[in-house]
């Protein structure tokens, strides 16, 4: 009889798929979780579903050929993913850009950073349980979309920035309809805060969880908003400036533990938060100081074959570090193509962030990370 009533009050280890078609996992991601109860043991993320080979795509496209294929990269942020392979092109080209199209690439980068937090924000609070929030955020990213939409046709995988420029200048209803976002945005992030940052139930399912010390997100090669929420100022856009970032006024934010541990998945949404109205800050200075003259460089070829060598580019897009680099034979298409993806590395150290925590948990660390699927199986 007590060997009955042992086995039936044991416990044993559950293993718990979620995904590849989980609303939680943000895209074809699988998530297996040993659990014990509800408590994670381990967790090992399963990549590859979306796999598009875009590398020896890239290998076998003229330069030209392959911009609209970076768009695909990182598919929320695809004027960033633009410029990050535009940038190591004209590297190997000793391309000089004209000032006005280096400001509208930082102009358009800087919308679609805020575009990108706009998402991550609306999804990670409707993860959590709070559904009015992404309503709130759609809002505000549909306007940037119209702008987007005006400056190159398209409103999510644009081909704009272009090897020595950009594809179309901007217009006077443009410059009106941008001036008027600006005006209004400030006011939406405090609904937003109203919403989500100072929202008991958000603080008690993001605050002390999902904790990322500083030492293990720079052993992992964490960047972007996950790095600088555990308290590390790492940007691009300020270590090692380009594009004509170093003639822009904007703080680095980091996070600094105001609702609990520095490095948890609330000060990850606020780093999140406050960057939209630093980027909003570069926004204005960009519409303001707009230089004059052409789009595009004059002495741009009309066949791209970049010099024997090679070259490496890399950017501040809105999950972090991403890189383009390029090897160079001489010819029309590239001899080699590698992508460093931020998402990638930040995926990796989610079995270090959910161990320990309930399965409920993982859903808030995950969505805290805001990985896009596209770069990661790029």
């Amino acid at each position: 009889m007590p060997e009955l009533v042992e086995r039936a009050l044991g416990t044993e280890e559950m293993f718990l798929n979620m995904g590849p078609q989980h609303p939680s996992t943000h895209g074809v991601l699988r998530l297996l979780l040993k659990t014990d109860g509800e408590l994670v043991e381990e967790i090992t993320p399963y990549i590859g579903y979306l796999h598009r080979c875009a590398e020896k795509i890239g290998e076998n496209l003229t330069y030209l050929q392959f911009i609209p294929y970076t768009d695909r990269t990182d598919y929320l942020a695809s004027m960033s993913d633009n410029l990050g392979f535009c940038l190591a092109v004209e590297r190997l080209m000793n391309l000089e850009i004209p000032p006005r199209a280096v400001w509208l690439r930082v102009m358009m980068a800087e919308l679609q950073r805020i575009a990108s937090h706009l998402l991550a924000l609306g999804t990670f609070g409707m993860d959590v349980g709070a559904f009015t929030p992404f309503l709130y955020a759609f809002r505000e990213r549909e306007i940037i979309l119209n702008l987007f939409e005006q400056a190159s046709g398209a409103r999510l995988l644009y081909n704009y920035i272009r090897l020595g420029g950009v594809a179309r200048d901007i217009t006077p209803r443009f410059v009106k309809e941008l001036q008027e976002f600006i005006d209004i945005f400030p006011e939406r992030v405090e609904e937003y805060n109203q919403l989500l940052t100072e929202n008991s139930i958000f603080i008690q399912r993001s605050a002390n969880v999902g904790v990322l010390p500083a030492d293990v997100g720079i052993a992992y090669g964490c960047t972007g908003p996950t790095l600088r929420g555990s308290g590390i100022p790492w940007d691009i856009r300020k270590i090692e400036p380009y594009s004509g970032y170093e003639q822009f006024q904007f703080d680095v934010i980091v996070g600094k533990g105001k609702k609990g541990t520095v490095g948890d998945c609330w000060d990850r949404y606020e780093v999140r938060i406050i960057e939209m109205l630093e980027s909003l800050k570069i926004v204005k200075q960009a519409l303001d100081g707009l230089p004059a003259g052409p789009i595009i460089s004059p002495k741009l070829p009309k066949t791209v074959k970049p010099n024997k060598g090679e070259a490496y580019a890399r950017i501040e897009n809105p999950r972090g570090e991403i890189g383009y680099y390029i090897v160079s034979d001489g010819k029309e298409k590239p001899y080699r193509v590698k992508v460093r993806a931020p998402s990638f590395s930040n995926l990796c150290v989610l079995p270090v962030l959910a161990r320990g925590y309930l399965v409920a948990d993982v859903v808030a660390i995950l969505g805290s990370l805001d990985i896009v699927l596209g770069e990661i199986d790029r």
